[in-house]
């Protein structure tokens, strides 16, 4: 099995497609409630035309988090399993908590990012009205029903049960974890500031679900707003992982941003 030994860290990774530097490559970094195995509807559908590259951030999947950094080290993590395939520049695609990872990596090595999609994820930009607005998930996510996996949502539990069973089996392949566990991680990873994303000369798409309980579409409305060069895409009738319950429109819209 494929291992990037990174600082303090064991990365596992897949690729899918051409390999790096026979075409542009796309690294999708997955968000707390997956690990490569989300990605399965979007790798099959890049791999022909892209070297489609799935991780494991460390802690989660099969990676080892060797020195305990937890969210800390995510960035770098990317940095070095970028320096041990040989990609010099590629596109990042971040599902929540993956933009924690995609966008400090942006704001630390911007000459190595092609494009940035953020799914149903501020990647930690911090601003007041941000802040309050992502409380209000806390809100949301304490009234779904006990069988509703927040990451699916309940139109996924009701509409594609098996699809939300998926989920839920993808995710019991990390480690247990809490919320509490989850949100150490996220401010492991760190905020980022207003004034760090709008020196960003990067494109930027936002991609976000409706009905996203997790981290609201208003979220994405405000932290689309910092960056110089982004846009934003709403998907109807989606929860938090779009590219889960709607990957045929979550893949066209990356689609079309990569080609414009």
């Amino acid at each position: 099995m494929p291992f990037a030994d990174v600082a303090g860290g064991r990365i596992y990774y897949e690729r899918h497609g051409p390999r790096p530097g026979a075409a542009p490559a796309i690294v999708f970094a997955h968000g707390a409630g997956g690990n490569h195995l989300s990605w399965w509807q979007q790798a099959p559908h890049f791999r022909d035309r892209y070297a489609c590259i799935v991780f494991d951030h460390r802690g989660f999947g099969q990676s080892v988090d060797g020195d305990g950094r937890g969210g800390a080290a995510f960035a770098d993590d990317l940095r070095g399993l970028l320096d041990h395939l040989g990609i010099e520049r590629a596109h990042l695609v971040a599902q929540s908590m993956g933009g924690w990872t995609c966008l400090r990596f942006a704001i630390r090595h911007p000459e190595r990012v092609a494009t940035l999609v953020m799914a149903a994820t501020h990647g930690g930009l911090s601003t007041p009205e941000i802040d309050e607005a992502w409380r209000v998930s806390r809100t949301l996510r304490a009234e779904l029903p006990d069988d509703v996996y927040p990451a699916a949502g309940a139109r996924m539990r009701a509409e594609q049960p098996e699809l939300h069973f998926l989920y839920r089996q993808i995710d019991a392949l990390n480690p247990p974890r809490t919320d509490r566990d989850l949100a150490r991680i996220l401010q492991q990873a760190g905020r980022v500031t207003p004034d760090e994303v709008a020196a960003l000369d990067i494109a930027v798409l936002f991609v976000g679900g409706d009905e996203d309980v997790v981290i609201p579409p208003q979220v994405l409305g405000l932290a689309c707003g910092h960056f110089p060069d982004a846009r934003r895409a709403t998907v109807e009738r989606s929860g938090h992982s779009v590219y889960f319950e709607r990957a045929g429109a979550f893949n066209a819209l990356v689609e079309d941003f990569l080609a414009s």
